[in-house]
């Protein structure tokens, strides 16, 4: 199966959101996780427009709204009922340090084909005024990495979702400690307001590869599959590009011409420290919005290595930010 993941930016709210254009996008994969719902009427509204497009029947799965304080979300889980079936466990995980803002999202399901179960978890980290508020949820995902291992013994685990944070960050260390990798690792998933270009790699899969045969992965670039502006898509779609992985032998429905096929990202994907915006050069390890702005100011730039010239780069961190392999060839 295909199970993709898509922070789709308010869904439920009265804002000028086109299901069409949605569900035309959503009917390329079999299993979707869904972050920032707003109500569980727009995903079953969501889930018969699936079923007009593509004539098969789609089933859903709404959480209770989460959230500290008078704004609050839901997860829901969305599933092509020919390929995929819900198991058991669907559950907000009950979080007893009150670690999160949002709750996480759980349940497992099972590829009718060959039989393979997987245990998801849904997230949407909070965004906070800075990268320090949204750490300490990031490193509390190992404690439900654990806890999944409990509830869905021997079943492999996948946490997605909007992390808003990289994953090269720190943050990320006792996830990984556990065994848990990131499925996806270079180009970004969040539109800029620059047309065709994208921002930060806040969504992804992170998943046991020991555990899991995952054979592929992407960003759906959907404005260019859909012929639409960077701009008209954040106005009608989401500010944020869905992601997909591949379990097994199955086939993404996307154009794989419009997505970034593997992890591996692609040229179009780098980041110009001559045209590159702020918010695309912070996505660089060591680079803040100061620095990125240093970047902007000391432009052109002739190397990677000509970073040195910014107060706080020395030469460690210059090949930190080469070794990444995002950076544009100059």
């Amino acid at each position: 199966m295909t199970i993709g993941s898509w922070n789709l930016q308010h869904l439920g709210w009265d804002n000028g959101k086109q299901l069409d254009r949605v569900a035309q996008i959503a009917q390329g994969a079999d299993l979707w996780a869904l972050e920032e719902v707003m109500n569980s009427d727009a995903v079953t509204q969501l889930e018969h427009q699936l079923e007009q497009q593509t004539g098969e029947q789609w089933s859903s799965m709404t959480s209770h709204e989460v959230g500290r304080s008078s704004y609050q979300e839901s997860y829901a889980y969305l599933w092509r009922d020919s390929v995929v079936e819900y198991t058991k466990g669907a559950a907000v995980y009950m979080d007893p340090g009150d670690e999160f803002a949002r709750e996480p999202y759980l349940a497992e399901f099972r590829d009718k084909d060959d039989g393979q179960t997987v245990a998801m978890a849904a997230v949407h980290i909070v965004y906070g005024d800075s990268r320090s508020d949204r750490t300490p949820e990031v490193r509390e995902l190992a404690s439900i990495w654990q806890w999944m291992s409990e509830v869905y013994p021997d079943t492999p685990r996948i946490i997605t979702g909007d992390f808003n944070l990289s994953p090269d960050n720190a943050a990320w260390q006792p996830l990984r400690e556990q065994g848990a990798q990131p499925a996806i690792t270079s180009g970004a998933s969040t539109l800029s307001e620059t047309d065709g270009q994208y921002a930060h790699l806040y969504d992804n899969f992170w998943y046991d590869s020991t555990a899991l045969d995952v054979t592929g992965n992407g960003i759906v670039q959907y404005p260019k599959l859909l012929g639409i502006t960077n701009e008209e898509g954040r106005s009608t779609v989401s500010d944020h590009a869905p992601i997909y992985l591949t379990i097994g032998d199955a086939k993404p429905g996307f154009s794989s011409s419009e997505t970034s096929g593997d992890s591996s990202g692609s040229a179009a994907d780098c980041i110009d420290l001559n045209s590159s915006s702020a918010e695309r050069l912070d996505v660089l390890p060591n680079i803040g919005p100061a620095r990125a702005q240093d970047i902007i100011d000391g432009r052109p730039w002739q190397s990677v290595s000509d970073l040195t010239r910014i107060d706080g780069i020395g030469p460690a961190r210059m090949r930190e930010i080469q070794s990444t392999g995002e950076v544009c060839s100059i």
